[in-house]
């Protein structure tokens, strides 16, 4: 049995690249995928580099298999989940009560709370294809960032940020699969703080105070945390399990015992009453990633009233411009193109960048922007006109004096370390990209008078480093983007050697983007301009952070292992001291990372706000029956990984609609 499991497992890598349109199709002559060096075309990317792990399983397993060898169909599509329509059905029907656009965090519970009442017809549409076996590993999440399971957006280049990236652009990957980027993302699970999402309600959003919005966090979890979850703020009856990693390296130990010498007590850091340091909580179950798809799909796709249609492109939300009323949906899929009409709503839960997208081709948005893509305007809304994000630096790293500590991509893969996380999920493969902690901190330059960090440091048991040596995959600087001369120069010297890194988070950034159409064509990508790092205090706020990882490291449970600062040199750095605040400030400018946290693109507000696209139950303004139901609606920087709110939208969105419609 496992042995068949384990042939299919490692086979799958190199049957799942496909020639297929991947739902990127023409119709009517119209598809430009436009250029390959603006990051505008999703290539067929599916497993483009390869493992140690993955050759050393492949020639073990497969008599067939040659290194390099790349299938040109999808032979083990039978591998994937199925979501077969249900009742025999070939097409969809041509009317729902709702048709969701997009199956991320938001869109899947929402499609799943909706269905409960049998009487409620849902069609849930998602571009991307079912995730398979391999997605369910999670030390494979690196990977995914450079496979066709994720959208290969590239922010707009911007002088004096992504120094050291490929072509100097800022790399935003998205998930493209049914379940979104929960299907390759690092499945950190955090809500945010309390203040966060007061001060949201205090902008008129009724309803969205850490009070109001608490019990959906309590619903939705499944929460085994060695105690934790027996608290009043945690659920443990929801269906999205949250755990800790169940393997770790003794570095976290050290991570949280400097902690608490300099004040940060080791908590569960999701508790609503104080800041510190804990193991990271993940959504994973006996050492298998959770995605949205599999959580509040999967379990339920014979649900006779839940149509869900992979490989499915909306291409634009239909608006009668007289009445302002949405009442259907235009997606392609298999080349044809086909209209889906809605009784009650349509809904876009495509995501922070494709949902604004969506409205903006449809005749929502800013005025003069559509006009001059061609786009007829029926409602002027600052549509995509706010962006915010969580960027890191991830090339704070540290040499230690002992062996065997730390994780490292080529120690220890054997065939019995496969076998072993198909029967008890319990090793290194069940850990989501060597993430063990998290830290919440205020610098000294913070001037927030509530209980709000600036910083969130997310302690790593190795470093961007550990994917290298002989025959390496180097996935996590390439799903980076991290230019490879860059990254030679700057740590070649230790590469694939025991470190520790933690990657400093900006949280609540003072800098502010924006994205636009490229055209009126729905297969091109939008424009994106993250505007990183444009106000002072962001930089300054990030030496401040480096400053007291410094201040951590020396303390003696990381002293014990020797722990010193790799001093990375860096072409556009050479002139500045090392360990000076403003080789520091350089050092961030050369590696500015996304963590993939884009918000209020659609954002939320009252009747009068001149920034909002949605109200506080996430109307479309001016739009009748039209909701956003994703991250984009969040307003403001949140403490917080996405995710997790993502869920959270998707929940409290179930209730506004079915109170809407007097759904039971």
């Amino acid at each position: 049995m496992y042995s068949i499991r384990i042939f299919a497992l490692f086979l799958i890598i190199y049957g799942a690249s496909s020639n297929e349109d991947e739902g990127i199709v023409e119709v009517d002559g119209d598809y430009d995928p436009g250029e390959q060096e603006d990051g505008n075309r999703n290539e067929k990317l599916l497993w483009s580099h390869q493992s140690p792990l993955v050759n050393m399983v492949l020639q073990t397993s497969s008599i067939h298999y040659q290194q390099g060898d790349y299938s040109t169909s999808d032979f083990f599509d039978f591998l994937r989940d199925k979501y077969p329509l249900p009742g025999g059905l070939t097409t969809p029907l041509p009317e729902y009560d709702f048709v969701i656009v997009g199956s991320g965090s938001a869109g899947s519970a929402l499609a799943s709370r909706l269905t409960k009442n049998k009487n409620t017809t849902v069609l849930l549409l998602e571009v991307g294809k079912p995730e398979m076996l391999l997605t369910d590993i999670p030390a494979l999440a690196p990977y995914f960032q450079a496979t066709d399971y994720t959208w290969q957006y590239y922010m707009e280049k911007q002088p004096g940020v992504c120094l050291g990236m490929d072509n100097g652009r800022c790399f935003w990957p998205r998930g493209n699969a049914l379940g979104g980027s929960t299907v390759i993302n690092y499945m950190i699970y955090t809500r945010g703080r309390p203040e966060d999402w007061n001060r949201i309600a205090a902008d008129g959003n009724y309803g969205w105070s850490f009070d109001d919005i608490l019990k959906y966090y309590i619903k939705l979890e499944k929460a085994e945390l060695g105690g934790f979850e027996k608290t009043a703020h945690r659920g443990r009856d929801g269906e999205m399990p949250v755990q800790f990693v169940p393997v770790s390296t003794k570095l976290i130990d050290s991570f949280l015992e400097a902690g608490r010498i300099l004040g940060h007590p080791t908590i569960d850091y999701n508790s609503p009453d104080e800041l510190g340091f804990g193991k990271v909580q993940v959504t994973i179950d006996n050492g298998r990633r959770q995605s949205a798809a599999k959580v509040f799909l999967h379990s339920h796709k014979n649900r006779r009233n839940l149509h869900i249609l992979p490989q499915a492109k909306a291409t634009k939300v239909l608006i009668d411009p007289d009445t302002k009323t949405a009442y259907g949906v235009e997606f392609v899929r298999n080349k044809l193109l086909h209209t889906v009409r809605v009784r009650k709503e349509v809904i876009l839960s495509a995501g922070p960048i494709a949902s604004p997208q969506l409205l903006m081709l449809s005749g929502v948005g800013p005025k003069d922007h559509l006009t001059a893509k061609g786009i007829p305007v029926i409602q002027d809304l600052p549509v995509g006109q706010t962006l915010y994000d969580h960027i890191c630096f991830p090339g704070l790293i540290f040499t230690l004096n002992v062996t065997d500590i730390s994780f490292l991509e080529n120690r220890g893969l054997s065939l019995t370390t496969i076998t072993q996380w198909l029967m008890n999920g319990d090793n290194e493969l069940s850990s989501p990209g060597a993430v063990e902690g998290i830290g919440y901190i205020k610098t000294t330059l913070s001037d927030d008078p509530e209980s709000v960090p600036d910083i969130e440091l997310i302690s790593i048991g190795g470093s961007i480093v550990s994917d290298g040596g002989p025959g390496g995959s180097r996935s996590v600087r390439r799903g980076m983007r991290i230019n490879e001369n860059v990254f030679n120069g700057a740590f070649g010297s230790i590469d694939n050697t025991d470190t520790w890194s933690t990657f400093p988070m900006l949280l609540h950034p003072k800098s502010v983007g924006y994205l636009e159409l490229k055209d009126d064509n729905p297969y091109s990508h939008p424009r994106l301009y993250g505007n990183y790092l444009t106000d002072p205090k962001d930089a300054a706020t990030f030496v401040a952070a480096i400053r007291h990882v410094q201040e951590l490291v020396q303390t003696e449970p990381f002293q014990r292992w020797g722990t010193r600062l790799h001093p990375a040199r860096y072409p556009a750095c050479e002139s500045l001291t090392m360990d000076s605040d403003e080789y520091w400030e350089c050092a961030v400018r050369t590696l500015t990372a996304t963590l993939h946290h884009q918000v209020a693109t659609c954002r939320m507000g009252p009747t009068g706000d001149p920034k909002a696209v949605v109200d506080p139950e996430l109307r479309v303004h001016g739009i009748n029956r039209l909701r956003v139901v994703d991250t984009s609606v969040i307003p403001r920087t949140i403490s917080a990984h996405t995710s997790a709110p993502g869920f959270l939208v998707g929940y409290k969105a179930a209730d506004l609609i079915r109170n809407t419609w007097g759904i039971k």
